[in-house]
């Protein structure tokens, strides 16, 4: 009986392994509730990167970078996340470009479900902005 039982509780923890989120979730595409854009977030190396692949608030390029030579690059194909690293089970962290602000803050990506992630953006470790983005189906 109590082998049974133990090999009922294996299974149980396997079957709920396999319903956890991971960071391998993050890839895809997703959408900003804020302004409707999406990202697409992507293997690079041994990280993740995320880039800009739709953009509807009509900022076409990236007219708000402090540096003139970078203010005509185009929204879309702008890369925001570059080589973040996995730091947990369903999180990635690295530096994160806010293109409404033209600046580029220490930021994660944390999956909550396979259709939620959380992007957060941080001045510092107590001033910090998340949004939840959802999956493009």
């Amino acid at each position: 009986m109590t082998r049974k039982l133990a090999v009922a509780g294996a299974a149980m923890m396997l079957a709920a392994a396999a319903y956890a989120q991971t960071a391998e979730d993050a890839l895809g595409v997703w959408e900003n509730p804020e302004n409707k854009s999406h990202t697409e977030f992507y293997k690079c190396g041994d990280g993740v990167c995320g880039k800009i692949v739709k953009v509807v608030d009509g900022q076409k390029t990236d007219d708000k970078n402090p540096d003139p030579a970078k203010r005509n690059r185009p929204i879309v194909g702008l890369v925001i996340m570059q080589g973040a690293k996995k730091t947990g089970p369903n999180k990635w962290a690295g530096q994160i470009y806010i293109r409404a602000e033209g600046k580029t803050y220490s930021g994660s990506l944390t999956v909550k479900s396979k259709t939620e992630l959380d992007l957060s953006g941080c001045v510092v470790a107590v001033f910090c902005k998340t949004t939840t983005l959802t999956r493009v189906k």
